[in-house]
């Protein structure tokens, strides 16, 4: 990405749980004079992502349901921090229409299967992958794709794949899927965030 003005870009990363895709994401941009991860947003005060704000310096914001989805979304609290792009690193809250309008083609998510199979409400995590296991798929992977007001279901930017192994358990296939997930995510967005420039 060629340099430009500090800061082209301020993302916001959401995430529920221990924050490995964030993490892999803070550590891609890090030092970079385009990107500032600004910000962590997470719905769960005891998630490991709220650890990795505090070990970063990132400003961190916990949002609770009746603000996020009766309320302004948080974009009050986004715009204060000259948010620009946001990424959901395994966020498993449905996005507002109202943050939706107010990125558009500016939000991305990650999901660990090949969409549109295995997407949808309640498939997450270890229901991903138990359900690809029962229905004897050769394959899985990752998706990372738009957001739009239906989970799993905005525009596809990236996918790839890897086998599903005849002794595979969920955990052996969730690693196999972390692995693609830490490689790609990072690389994707910052392609994505090119393409805004042009």
């Amino acid at each position: 990405m060629p340099k430009t003005n500090a800061f082209t870009h301020r993302l916001a990363i959401f995430a529920s749980g221990a924050g490995s895709n964030a993490q892999q994401i803070i550590n891609y941009f890090k030092g970079r004079n385009e990107v500032n991860i600004a910000l962590i947003v997470c719905n769960k005060p005891n998630a490991g992502v709220v650890t990795i704000a505090a070990n970063e310096n990132i400003s961190l914001l916990i949002i609770e349901k009746e603000t996020f989805f009766r309320g302004n979304a948080y974009l009050d609290e986004l715009r204060k921090h000259n948010i620009s792009f946001i990424v959901l690193a395994g966020f498993l809250w449905k996005i507002p229409q109202l943050l939706i309008h107010a990125f558009p083609n500016k939000m991305v998510n990650i999901h660990p299967a090949l969409l549109p199979k295995y997407g949808g409400k309640g498939m997450y995590g270890h229901f991903v992958h138990e359900s690809v296991l029962e229905n004897h798929e050769k394959e899985s992977g990752i998706t990372i794709h738009y957001v739009n007001e239906n989970f799993d279901e905005g525009n596809h930017i990236f996918q790839t794949t890897c086998p599903v192994l005849a002794d595979d358990t969920p955990d052996s296939l969730a690693a196999r899927i972390h692995i693609l997930e830490h490689k790609y995510f990072p690389e994707v967005i910052e392609r994505v965030l090119i393409d805004l420039e042009d």
